[in-house]
């Protein structure tokens, strides 16, 4: 079992930036890949970034790409996301997620989820 925390949501103004970051429980953190994923009101949960075991790799949706950025610390077992230049589209619960192979990156398919955390952009 792995226990993912994220921390670093907040209320940001458009333009802003902010840092999340995901601590995992577990030793062998470093044996899955992780990613974030988030859910706006009334929207399905979409897939935001990935990050390889040894974070030699990274994926990202298109809708951020060139202002999110996805890094892991394996010593600190903790992965991050850098938003910049964050849109009122933005807005949703951000969700830490692990999987063991980082084959396919669809809800249904990750290992370990996180509860959350909440982040709101103002226009």
């Amino acid at each position: 079992q792995v226990q993912l925390v994220e921390s670093g949501g907040g209320l940001v103004q458009a333009g802003g930036s902010l840092r999340l970051s995901c601590v995992a429980s577990r030793r062998t953190f470093s044996t899955y890949y992780m990613g974030w994923f988030r859910q706006a009101p009334g929207k399905e949960r979409e897939f935001v970034a990935a990050i390889s075991w040894s974070g030699g790799r990274t994926y990202s949706a298109d809708s951020v790409k060139g202002r999110f950025t996805i890094s892991r610390d394996n010593a600190k077992n903790t992965v991050y996301l850098q938003m910049n230049s964050l849109k009122p589209e933005d807005t949703a619960v951000y969700y830490c997620v692990a999987d063991r192979y980082g084959s396919n990156w669809s809800p249904a398919s990750m290992d370990y989820w996180g509860k959350g955390t909440l982040v709101t952009v103002s226009s």
